[in-house]
């Protein structure tokens, strides 16, 4: 009679030839996500599958530290772990210890590790950027010697400043050669003793672009002693060369704008600077005119000449006030005078005279104004106006008043 089994047994039986292969106990296995659950005690479970089948997967909780991605639908994964039987299910499934994307996905992925990396190693630190000079007369260039990324740089500093020289170190940017070419650059640059150097190249997929994302080309641009500009690709790509660099430029013709000064900017510049300091010179030259004149007129007004001057100018001051007011007293004392002049003049006996009045004297010479001082047979003597009449007395008579 052919034997039974039961449905353990033959599950653990399944199980036990799964455990026995050794090719089963550590594959990688390409295919895309479906189905992805984050479980709430941390698996993770989810299908992979391709167009010609599917298999289950999980990865327990314990291994989701290597996991750099958040899962999604329909992404392209490479999943590295064992296959074996889920004895109670009967079931074989994949139980994934590392996952990694696969195709622009792991390189993303290596990209972060090293970032990440470089970033702990202090490569990416700000206190060892060097600063941009402002001024400089030799720019290298490490690109390819062909493309629009070297035309845009030669161009755009050349209209900035011609008199900017420009050495340009035609390297290669894709490939496997890339990288030892970027770095030969680099050293290149060093060797000539330019001010300033840019890095780059233009636009292109994370591919094109990669060998700007390894460490050796980082190491060259951290170790470089002259500053240097990282303008990789367009304003979206970002590198691992654009951290390590000095200064990062969202494209190559923003890395010429940034390494060049533009001379007619500075032309500009300069002749603000020169009508501002011709604007502050001529008000502080009128300052110290009018500062200085204001001194000469004190000297001027404080110099004994001019002391003399002014005493003198007070003295004639002072003379003409005085004499005016002696000619205002005089000719107050005039005037007075000549009212007591007048006055006397109407109480003067000449000037009776002079109105048709005589005056009597005796011989004695004592006036006469009474009949009673004379008697007949007296000489007297009558002043007149023009002279004096002796005469005698004939008679007198008496005139009641």
């Amino acid at each position: 009679m052919q034997n039974v089994y039961t449905v353990g047994q033959v599950n653990s039986y399944i199980k036990n030839m799964f455990t026995q292969d050794f090719m089963l106990q550590s594959l990688s296995v390409k295919g895309e996500v479906s189905n992805c659950k984050y479980h709430s005690s941390g698996h993770i479970y989810f299908t992979l599958k391709d167009e010609k089948g599917t298999i289950a997967c999980v990865m327990f909780s314990g291994n989701r530290n290597g996991l750099r991605f958040r899962m999604t639908e329909g992404q392209q994964v490479i999943v590295n772990g064992t296959i074996d039987v889920f004895e109670r299910d009967g079931k074989y499934q994949l139980y994934a210890k590392e996952i990694s994307q696969d195709g622009a996905g792991a390189l993303y992925e290596r990209f972060e590790r090293l970032k990440t990396e470089l970033e702990e190693r202090g490569m990416f630190a700000r206190e060892y950027k060097q600063p941009i000079p402002k001024y400089i007369s030799r720019l290298g260039v490490v690109t390819a010697q062909t493309g629009a990324a070297v035309r845009d740089i030669i161009q755009i500093a050349s209209r900035r400043n011609p008199y900017v020289q420009i050495i340009l170190y035609p390297a290669v940017v894709q490939g496997e050669m890339a990288v030892q070419s970027i770095v030969n650059g680099i050293r290149a640059m060093e060797h000539y003793r330019v001010d300033t150097i840019i890095v780059g190249r233009g636009g292109g997929s994370i591919e094109d672009l990669w060998a700007f994302n390894e460490e050796a080309v980082a190491q060259a641009i951290f170790d470089c002693p002259i500053p240097i500009i990282s303008a990789v690709g367009h304003e979206t790509d970002t590198t691992i060369a654009d951290f390590v660099a000095d200064l990062r430029a969202p494209t190559p013709s923003a890395a010429a704008e940034l390494a060049v000064y533009d001379m007619e900017q500075l032309r500009e510049r300069m002749s603000e600077y020169a009508y501002t300091m011709q604007h502050l010179c001529r008000n502080r030259i009128s300052r110290y005119r009018n500062r200085l004149e204001q001194y000469r007129m004190q000297i001027r007004y404080l110099s004994p000449a001019n002391q003399i001057r002014e005493k003198r100018s007070l003295m004639m001051k002072l003379e003409e006030t005085l004499q005016g007011h002696m000619e205002r007293r005089l000719s107050g004392k005039r005037h007075q005078l000549a009212l007591y002049i007048e006055q006397l003049k109407g109480l003067s006996p000449l000037e009776k005279l002079n109105q048709g009045y005589s005056y009597t004297a005796d011989g004695a010479g004592r006036t006469v104004n009474r009949i009673s001082q004379v008697e007949p047979g007296d000489e007297l003597h009558v002043y007149v106006k023009d002279g004096v009449i002796h005469t005698q007395v004939l008679d007198k008579r008496k005139i009641s008043g």
